[in-house]
């Protein structure tokens, strides 16, 4: 029992990657519909911090393997193995979205090319989140067997992506419309809310012959509502001052990220804790 703490490198993984495509999505968006190349070459530069998280990512993933030797043997069985597509898909999506920024970043990419594999890039970081998903659709695992870890997981996207983008573009002085994704931003605080109320309400029906769901994370409620304030509060940094029609700062933006990844965190480690096997046998 536990606030699943102890796979802290799975943790980092899991919300940083999800983080980072949803921010490529956002970023991406704004990099095809600008028409000023002045501005499409800022918005490159400031993707580097990008890979840098994505890169920060894949080691914390690694480290979990004990070895990172051990990382290539993830690979010995993809198509038949959750866990292979899962490293498989995250690798393609680094590669072919990090050799998209390098080209780019020299100025090398023709343009109709460059749409072509910027979008190529955007479909595999949201195939890489749905095979992440995957991982964890476990059958002798009730607790997360169901729809609840693969909405949670795409929320994620959508709660720290835009913001992420949203930074990353102040920070690059580009203007870009990003009010669009913080409704989005907020519709996914509505949607995690909700799911952590039933998944709550669902956990008392889950049992094997030795253990109670419930009994797995005790401060699961508290635990949960800390969670909802900091995703609150960090999207109330990026939403109050488009609410007073202001742009909002680059501090402002950071801090409001740090917020939600924090949150995120929060919740991912609850779902680690959240962790038991069928044992004898499984009722609810």
């Amino acid at each position: 029992m536990g606030n699943g703490w102890h796979e802290w490198p799975l943790v980092l993984f899991t919300v940083l990657g999800q983080c980072v495509v949803g921010a490529l999505i956002v970023s991406g968006y704004c990099w095809l519909t600008a028409k000023d190349g002045v501005a499409k070459q800022r918005i490159v530069r400031s993707m580097f911090f990008l890979w840098l998280v994505m890169g920060i990512a894949f080691l914390a993933s690694v480290m979990h393997l004990g070895s990172p030797l051990r990382a290539f043997n993830s690979l010995n069985r993809v198509g038949a193995s959750a866990l292979s597509n899962e490293i498989a898909s995250g690798s393609l999506f680094f590669a072919v979205g990090g050799i998209w920024w390098l080209v780019a970043f020299l100025g090398k990419m023709p343009a109709a090319l460059g749409k072509i594999w910027l979008l190529v890039s955007m479909i595999l970081g949201v195939v890489f989140i749905w095979a992440m998903t995957q991982v964890y659709q476990i059958d002798t695992v009730p607790t997360w067997y169901n729809g609840y870890t693969t909405v949670a997981f795409f929320m994620t996207v959508l709660l720290s992506g835009p913001l992420f983008a949203a930074l990353l573009l102040r920070a690059a002085g580009v203007s870009c419309s990003t009010a669009r994704f913080a409704y989005v931003s907020v519709l996914a605080l509505l949607v995690c809310v909700g799911v952590i109320t039933l998944q709550g309400i669902s956990l008392g029906e889950i049992h094997s012959s030795v253990q109670q769901a419930t009994t797995l994370v005790p401060d699961y409620g508290g635990l949960q509502v800390w969670r909802i304030i900091l995703l609150a509060a960090g999207l109330g940094c990026w939403i109050c001052p488009l609410i007073r029609r202001k742009e909002p700062h680059a501090t402002g933006l950071a801090l409001g990220l740090i917020f939600v990844l924090a949150g995120e965190i929060i919740g991912r480690g609850v779902f680690y804790g959240l962790h038991m096997t069928v044992g004898m046998a499984v009722a609810g």
